[in-house]
């Protein structure tokens, strides 16, 4: 079955309702679900289990741990990834550490759903790719699913999981259509897909920038380079070994992260891959990242700060040694 990303996850979401009765889902508009992606939730299940809330980021997510506490499984809509900043407290005090500080005695199946990312001109405060703060508390699963099929299997898992996970939906790829297995489909995490099978380089694409990736390696394919594009689908668990795998086949890595260059997830994968797989290497690690900068409004601007198709083939084919390099 085809299906529209966002319309994937607003099946994801209906099927677990009716799965179980403890699933509720709350957040900003989601009743009439302005995303699209919990369209006709709020008529299917009622005020009792799909509710707005007021803009209160830090009161979203501090009833989340409260719900969840009290034996619901708890689905939060935030909209958009910057908005944890202001839900900062609950998500790293709480949500990333009863479990271990009660001995496991509270369990907290939560789900944050927003979107990240730009290419959507929707400015500084709505276009961040946030996850590489989320990474760093420990505690708390993140996912970036780009497909269709991923971000309903995914997301299943997530709820049915007994731990905080935080599912990211990419800015601007909500319309993309995509086949999906039939029956009760699950996406397990810590999982990564292979994309594209290649020897020369290995291109690990985070979320969003699976696609430019995969352009880019058609790129590469025209000029002899062969691209293996891998997509790690959560980066909390992280598939090292599909990774380090990859690695010593092709002996080149290249890693598309939308995150800033500073402390962003590309940085911990090109660690885990010097720390691990260095004697795969032929030559250093190149990160493809958004620069450390705030994400401009005006879409040309945005378009010039955001790694795309030409960087990423530029990246591969200087590490490939060949002098083809695009300007």
């Amino acid at each position: 079955m085809e299906r529209r990303l966002i319309q994937a996850v607003g099946d994801a979401l209906a099927e677990e309702m009716r799965r179980d009765p403890k699933v509720i889902v709350y957040g900003e508009d989601v009743e009439l679900s302005i995303t699209g992606d919990m369209r006709g939730l709020h008529e299917t299940f009622g005020h009792d289990r799909v509710r707005n809330t007021p803009i209160c980021e830090a009161t979203l997510t501090g009833m989340a741990v409260g719900l969840a506490s009290a034996g619901y499984r708890v689905v939060v809509h935030m909209m958009f990834s910057n908005f944890f900043y202001t839900g900062m407290d609950a998500i790293g005090n709480q949500m990333s550490k009863l479990r271990l500080m009660t001995g496991g005695q509270v369990e907290l199946p939560i789900t944050i759903i927003a979107g990240y990312g730009g290419g959507a001109a929707n400015a500084a405060q709505h276009s961040d790719s946030a996850y590489p703060m989320l990474m760093n508390l420990g505690g708390i699963n993140v996912l970036t699913p780009s497909t269709s099929a991923d971000a309903k299997g995914l997301l299943k898992t997530a709820i049915r999981g007994r731990n905080p996970s935080f599912f990211l939906e990419p800015s601007g790829r909500g319309g993309d259509l995509g086949e999906i297995p039939d029956g009760d489909h699950l996406v397990p995490l810590g999982v990564a897909a292979i994309r594209r099978v290649g020897a020369d380089a290995t291109v690990v694409a985070i979320g969003r920038m699976v696609k430019p990736a995969l352009s880019a390696a058609e790129s590469l394919a025209e000029q002899g380079v062969s691209a293996e594009v891998i997509d790690p689908r959560t980066l909390v668990p992280f598939d090292d070994a599909a990774v380090l795998a990859s690695v010593e086949k092709t002996g080149h890595l290249v890693v598309v992260d939308e995150a800033r260059e500073c402390c962003g997830a590309a940085s911990q994968i090109a660690a885990v891959v010097a720390e691990k797989g260095f004697s795969s290497l032929k030559g250093p690690v190149r990160r493809v990242t958004t620069p450390n900068v705030a994400i401009p409004y005006a879409p040309n601007a945005e378009a010039r700060v955001l790694p795309d198709a030409e960087r990423i083939t530029a990246a591969v084919l200087a590490l490939v040694g060949h002098d083809r390099v695009p300007a």
